[in-house]
């Protein structure tokens, strides 16, 4: 098994569905640009992990200005931001959990 059956088994279970569809994972605009492999299978994983970080750096970015300015900024906004970083977290866990069970199955096998 080499990567590209491991690109077309993810594409197939829907990864690449998941990655256009869910606006959870749009807005990446540099990062599939820079990856010299597009479509491929390490540049969702990448994509995916530069969405959470960035879900995470826009609750920082929010609480620092509830800090400095809260006026601006609606207390709903901060809910929902945390909540977004929150569920992008556990999603990105969720999958990694089970890319590395699916990994460890695949090892076994052989």
């Amino acid at each position: 098994m080499n990567i590209s059956d491991i690109t077309n088994a993810a594409n197939s279970a829907g990864f690449s569905a998941v990655k256009q569809s869910d606006s959870f994972f749009q807005g990446i605009s540099g990062a599939s640009k820079q990856n010299s492999k597009t479509g491929s299978f390490e540049s969702y994983i990448l994509d995916a992990v530069n969405a959470v970080n960035e879900k995470q750096l826009d609750v920082n970015r929010i609480e620092q200005k509830l800090v400095t300015d809260p006026e601006s900024v609606d207390i709903h906004d901060v809910t929902t931001a945390m909540a977004k970083a929150q569920m992008s977290l556990s999603l990105a866990q969720t999958v990694i959990d089970r890319l590395l069970t699916g990994w460890s199955e695949l090892q076994t096998t052989r």
